[in-house]
């Protein structure tokens, strides 16, 4: 199995989970984060003052699939997530083995 583990623009959430939902997938996690990369800090006007951001926000969606979907997952969640900017998200994908903690026992997904 793979984790799928997607970094995001906050504005992109939905489009991502309505495609997936179309490839069958109808759960994730979903935790809001702040994060920075090339674009670094930079200045805002907030309240008419002009304010250092060191953080931006993104959404990190993270998915458990089978290494058969992982591909197709992670070009979906691309096509959806992307912006065309510099700080427009990352996809991370990793092996993982999945324990139920009511049973104990290994979990396989379908999906």
């Amino acid at each position: 199995m793979k984790k799928v583990e997607a970094l995001i623009e906050p504005f992109k959430l939905q489009e991502v989970q309505d495609a997936l939902r179309e490839l069958g997938i109808d759960w994730m996690t979903v935790c809001e984060v702040k994060g920075f990369g090339r674009q670094n800090r930079h200045t805002e006007i907030y309240r008419g003052s002009e304010c250092t951001v060191d953080y931006l926000p993104k959404v990190k969606i993270d998915l458990v699939v089978t290494d058969q979907a992982a591909e197709q997952v992670v070009r979906i969640i691309i096509q959806a997530a992307h912006t065309g900017k510099t700080d427009g998200g990352k996809v991370f994908i990793s092996e993982v083995e999945t324990i139920q903690i009511r049973s104990g026992g290994k979990v396989e997904v379908t999906v």
